[in-house]
């Protein structure tokens, strides 16, 4: 690594393609900043939200530097929607309707009942939903909260309901609402792949980033994610209709299901006694994204726009307000009916002229290069790529109808990348020869072709200084000119990377309450994904978990593949060792807290004990802090 981290300026091609972005948007349109500060109440008296050990999670005033004009090392439209996202405050909707926006990357709705009040989308952290409700509650009086509600399976919209409900209110009566299959989907997003999406969401928020021109100035959706306690409580009642009507402490809402879009388990509601639209994250003030840059499953905007059709048939004649789980509100019926059909065109656009590319036999690099919008929906602030992109979304809509090979045979067998590395740089005359014209053409103002050239010589030789340090540069002013908010905190988070050295994982999603709340099912998958193959080819273990008022499920290792079969039968082979014990104990062994060697007084062993130990011995731990821009 170079060592240095200081940030540079903005090259001149740079700054004059930021001035560019000044004379073709509508930069004088500001309906969007005045629906933003609409029914503002007020917001915190102080800034900081802080863990209970004293570390700040979140500050309120960490992006007041936005309330400057914009500077040349950031693109003017993405300057704009993070000042708008960066307001903070509790803001009425309409009367019994209120949201807590800027405490997290998400915003949580309150709505108020006869007895209290239905808390939506409780935040990501249990130290900012406080906050929020304690801000709600100080203006509008201290209603016990009555109910939950998730809107749907991704962490911004649960992590904190411990912030709002204890889990004790809700064994007592509290319900927790939330679509079919969240309590699934919500757990092995965050356990299977956790660990790779939790390193690369610390790129796509920038969290080692300084807040400021030159760093961090928001993500688009949102400005970052809050970095407190992650919690769940499951649900306990499921939405498994569209048409589905429930009414809570005198709230009445009409569910309208979204599988398949913004994730894979989500919903609508629809206040009838508000004529007010809640419409989760399916249509937010931004491009969203197919296929998020931390990883996720390839969502469908075919069935997204399909269904953004359908909420207009449902309930566009009886909504006055339309309202999100990010940014802020489109207040009338015809506005609010004119936003959701351009969302509806915005995915159902890019799905069909992205297939219509594919069976002209364009790769996805070509489609993304050869995308472009309708000038009617480039025109929408909302539909700007600022955390999504057009060029990422096509990918991601190529990657779910054909996969990663673009059909080329000189693709099927590549060099992984340091081999390949080795051999261009070789190839382009060594290492020096390539930075020498890698400085022309950064002089040129080519920067995406020098972080595509030099990624070669630091995957070829991580030592080459000067070769680090121009990648650096080369990212840092493809971040400066991006108006996608997760672009650019990838590319600064690289930059700072090569420049100072890994930065971490700051959180991690596979908390306790998580880790808890999967199924015994699960919880064996996820331990089968730790199983180191090769060193465990010649392992052959078998061991059966009887479980206290369960069923017996017996674990094999053997040809590196760890199994599980429930109950008994011919796949269920003659275990090594029998452990009778309850679930809890089970549990405990299986996720480490509680050693074989300690199971004695909580179970009863019959065969070889010393086998439940080679067996946990053969799991390997994932790596939060794996490199990214070097090897």
């Amino acid at each position: 690594m170079t060592g240095k981290t200081q940030s540079k300026p903005a090259e001149s091609s740079i700054s004059q393609a930021n001035e560019e972005i000044l004379n073709r948007f509508p930069f004088d349109d500001t309906q969007d900043m005045d629906d933003a500060r609409r029914g503002f109440m007020g917001t915190a008296p102080t800034s900081e939200i802080s863990a209970a050990d004293g570390s700040v999670i979140w500050d309120l005033d960490a992006y007041g530097f936005l309330a400057q004009d914009c500077p040349p090392t950031a693109n003017p439209s993405l300057w704009r929607q993070s000042r708008l996202v960066a307001d903070h405050g509790l803001f009425e909707v309409v009367e019994g309707i209120y949201q807590i926006r800027g405490f997290d990357l998400s915003n949580m709705t309150v709505v108020e009942g006869e007895r209290g009040v239905l808390v939506i989308d409780p935040l990501i952290s249990s130290e900012t939903a406080a906050a929020a409700l304690a801000l709600y509650r100080g203006h509008r009086g201290d209603r016990p909260v009555t109910a939950v509600l998730y809107t749907h399976s991704h962490v911004d919209h649960f992590g904190g309901v411990k912030g709002v409900v204890t889990s004790e209110e809700v064994a007592a009566g509290v319900p927790v609402i939330a679509p079919e299959g969240f309590l699934e989907h919500a757990v092995s997003e965050n356990v299977y792949a956790g660990t790779a999406m939790a390193r690369r969401a610390a790129y796509m928020y920038g969290a080692a980033l300084p807040k400021g021109p030159q760093g961090q100035i928001g993500a688009g959706l949102g400005q970052t994610t809050s970095t407190g306690s992650v919690g769940l409580i499951p649900p306990t009642l499921d939405i498994t209709r569209t048409g589905q009507t429930e009414t809570v402490d005198g709230i009445r809402m009409v569910f309208q299901l979204t599988p398949g879009t913004e994730a894979p388990s989500e919903l609508n509601i629809h206040f009838p006694g508000h004529s007010a639209l809640c419409l989760a994250e399916n249509a937010t003030h931004n491009l969203h994204n197919l296929l998020t840059l931390r990883g996720a499953e390839v969502r469908d905007p075919r069935v997204w726009a399909v269904y953004l059709t359908e909420a207009v048939t449902l309930f566009g004649d009886s909504t006055d307000v339309a309202f999100a789980s990010h940014h802020w509100p489109v207040w009338g019926r015809e506005k609010a009916q004119a936003f959701l059909f351009e969302q509806r065109d915005l995915y159902a656009y890019l799905h069909d002229q992205t297939l219509r590319m594919i069976n002209q036999g364009m790769t996805p690099l070509e489609i993304a290069e050869a995308m472009e919008m309708p000038p009617a929906l480039e025109r929408a602030w909302h539909t700007h790529g600022y955390y999504g992109s057009v060029s990422h979304n096509t990918k991601a809509i190529y990657q779910r109808y054909m996969g990663w090979f673009d059909g080329n045979p000189a693709h099927l067998w590549e060099h992984p990348p340091v081999e390949a590395s080795k051999r261009y740089v070789d190839f382009m005359g060594g290492a020096d020869e390539v930075v020498s014209r890698a400085r022309d053409a950064f002089a040129e103002g080519d920067f995406r072709w020098v972080a595509q050239v030099v990624n070669h010589v630091v995957f070829a030789d991580p030592t080459h200084a000067e070769a680090l340090a121009l990648q650096a540069d080369a990212l840092e002013q493809l971040g400066y000119g991006s108006e996608n908010g997760t672009w650019r905190n990838f590319y600064l988070t690289g930059a700072l990377e090569l420049r100072r050295g890994p930065v971490g994982s700051p959180t991690t999603t596979a908390s306790e309450d998580f880790l808890r709340t999967l199924s015994l099912d699960q919880l064996f998958d996820a331990l089968s994904i730790r199983v180191d193959g090769p060193r465990s080819w010649d392992a052959d273990i078998t061991v059966r978990w009887n479980v206290t008022a369960g069923e017996s499920v017996t674990l094999r290792l053997h040809n590196g593949v760890l199994t599980h079969i429930t109950g008994t039968g011919p796949a269920a082979s003659s275990p090594d060792v029998e452990v009778a014990l309850d679930e809890a104990a089970l549990r405990a062994v299986l996720l480490g807290s509680l050693p074989p060697s300690e199971l004695g007084g909580r179970a009863t062993i019959t065969g070889d004990a010393a086998k439940i130990t080679e067996l946990l011995g053969h799991l390997s731990p994932p790596d939060p802090d794996f490199t990214i821009v070097t090897p």
